[in-house]
């Protein structure tokens, strides 16, 4: 499948900077209080133009406003120059003018009564400080609400939208060229990705040029066992595999889980005082979300890695990845073909011929890479690229066609029953006699 275009607007950044957008953000609310929703468009200097929305079940028309607002910020590619246009002044006389001295005063106002809706105004700030410190800026426009203005006119339907339940996030963004634009949307690879992401992230870039699907091999590591109960992501890896073959691409970071490790570092050894200089997952969400695209993912007993991956996408008003793309499970593959034996990823090195590597500790990009291996091993392997994507698909439609499906059978009552009898029959059994 094509990229959307501005993901070929994101990699123009590369040959030119700043990057200028024009952005108009709206919130609206059907009650106030009641259902609620944000909106957002972003216009892209190709005229190519972004659209986002968002729904909050129980809100008011300012919290909108001001979440669409913080949004716009984190959606944004980092180092461009924003140029948001809002019809809320509340919204841009809060950003430009009182926000400094409700900070200074501990989020109160000069009449020393709390700050409404200081969550989120904690929200957009922080969002406007993280974009700020990898080289954006913003200025903020106020603009006369329902007054004609197609970019606000735009805004104000796409936040009705939201208050009528629908979501529109960076995996289902829409997307629409000027009718005299010709540009012709192109995959971001790793270089390109670079331009937009956080000094954390790490991206190796394509050793090889291949050709085929896109998958990705994942892997992370946790606090703990449950998100549910206050663990949290420590380090995200991901290793591309294109036409089943290991281009040598890969993403990987180190999060800071505002929590100490505890007991999870006797399996990953990594320290509370290295993860505390590490970036927030918010960070580097939008940049993880753009390398990931639509490809499928792989990962050893998935269903624990996803869980906090979506956990922490929800947290931060982004649909869960297991509602966007598709999720392989190796784990649940390895059953299916080994029943009854071990199927942990350590079981599956020793079982196929994987390279070996050092492995005091887990770590997620380490385990991506050994993953990504045992994967094409017990898939079939490594497909030549000099094999077309047709024939690759015959291979594999002969492969399980001819593969008979393996199982456990058990016994019923009445068949244990007559074995037991059987065995009891048995008077010079040999281990009667040892017995």
């Amino acid at each position: 499948m094509e990229r959307s275009s501005s993901n070929s607007n994101l990699m123009a950044m590369s040959q030119t900077a700043p990057l200028t957008l024009t952005v108009y953000c709206d919130g609206a609310c059907k009650g106030n209080p009641g259902p609620g929703g944000w909106g957002v468009q972003m216009q892209w200097p190709d005229g190519a133009i972004a659209e986002y929305c968002g729904h909050d079940a129980q809100t008011t028309n300012n919290r909108m406003e001001l979440k669409a607002a913080a949004m716009a910020v984190k959606l944004a590619p980092a180092g461009s120059h924003l140029i948001i246009w809002t019809d809320s002044s509340y919204v841009q006389q809060g950003i430009t003018s009182w926000l400094t001295g409700w900070k200074q005063r501990q989020w109160r106002k000069a009449d020393g009564k709390p700050v409404f809706n200081e969550d989120l105004w904690r929200e957009l700030d922080q969002a406007v400080i993280s974009f700020k410190a990898q080289g954006g800026q913003i200025d903020w426009h106020w603009i006369k609400g329902h007054d004609g203005h197609a970019g606000n006119e735009a805004a104000d339907a796409l936040a009705n939208r939201g208050a009528a339940g629908e979501t529109l996030l960076p995996e289902q963004k829409e997307h629409k060229m000027q009718a005299n634009q010709t540009q012709v949307a192109t995959p971001i690879n790793a270089t390109e990705l670079q331009v937009a992401m956080h000094p954390a992230i790490r991206v190796t870039t394509a050793e090889i040029k291949a050709q085929g699907e896109r998958q990705l091999v994942l892997d992370t590591e946790t606090t703990g066992l449950d998100a549910r109960q206050g663990d949290r992501l420590i380090e995200i890896g991901l290793v591309e595999l294109i036409g089943r073959k290991l281009t040598g691409v890969s993403w990987h970071v180190y999060l800071n889980p505002q929590r100490p490790v505890g007991e999870s570092f006797k399996v990953h050894g990594l320290e509370d005082a290295f993860l505390a200089d590490q970036p927030l997952f918010h960070e580097v969400v939008t940049h993880l979300l753009e390398f990931i695209g639509d490809s499928d993912l792989i990962a050893h007993n998935s269903g624990f890695d996803m869980a906090f991956l979506d956990y922490e996408l929800r947290q931060h008003g982004h649909p869960p990845l297991t509602e966007r793309v598709r999720v392989i499970d190796s784990l649940q593959l390895a059953k299916r073909r080994f029943p009854g034996q071990k199927n942990s990823l350590d079981a599956l090195v020793k079982r196929f011929t994987v390279r070996q590597r050092e492995r005091t500790y887990h770590g997620a990009l380490l385990d991506a890479q050994i993953l990504a291996d045992v994967y094409l091993a017990m898939t079939g392997g490594q497909v030549s690229l000099q094999m077309s994507q047709q024939e690759q698909g015959q291979v594999e439609h002969r492969r399980i066609k001819g593969r008979k499906p393996r199982g456990v059978m058990g016994l019923s009552l009445q068949e244990q029953a007559a074995h037991e009898q059987y065995l009891a029959g048995l008077d010079n059994a040999l281990w009667k006699t040892l017995a």
